[in-house]
């Protein structure tokens, strides 16, 4: 059985929701302001159905619960980016690189570091450390996710400071 790439699976049930209720959609139609709240969740409803019974792709298997905001995050994702369905508008991320540096072990250290310190003079000190190391990296800040310090890959001078 052929599965439909999500892009499109999107793409043919916002067509047919919309044309169903009497609205024609062209490529190219911003399709945001015409979708109602019910007319979103049928479109939801289609491709629930479809990811259920595997006409759709999907990498990763949801429970119902997980399932339902899958559904509704690429269903806003496509409204946003297909060109087809955003009024064909070349689509830019309002936080590009938002997630780069993530899987760095240093810099998540030295912002989890950052969260910890209390003086301004020492929160001053770790930027500049944070800001040197994303330079090296090339990529812009990031949010750590724990607030725990992995004192052992922080570099020697930090690590000396401010290891309690």
């Amino acid at each position: 059985m052929s599965t439909q790439k999500q892009k499109e699976a999107v793409y043919t049930a916002i067509v047919n929701v919309l044309s169903e209720s009497g609205v024609t959609v062209t490529e190219g139609t911003d399709v945001a302001p015409l979708l109602t709240k019910e007319l979103r969740a049928q479109v939801s409803q289609i491709l629930s159905e479809g990811f259920k019974n595997g006409t759709i792709e999907l990498k990763k298997e949801f429970n119902k619960s997980n399932m339902k905001a899958y559904v509704s995050s690429v269903q806003s994702n496509w409204i946003r980016k297909d060109k087809r369905l955003n009024g064909n508008i070349i689509y830019v991320a309002k936080n590009p690189n938002s997630r780069a540096g993530s899987g760095d072990v240093t810099l998540k250290a030295m912002k989890n570091l950052l969260l910890t310190e209390e003086t301004e003079e020492g929160r001053t000190e770790i930027q500049a450390y944070i800001d040197a190391h994303l330079v090296s990296l090339k990529t812009t800040k990031i949010k750590a996710k724990t607030k725990t310090v992995n004192f052992d890959v922080l570099p020697e001078a930090l690590k000396a400071k401010f290891q309690k």
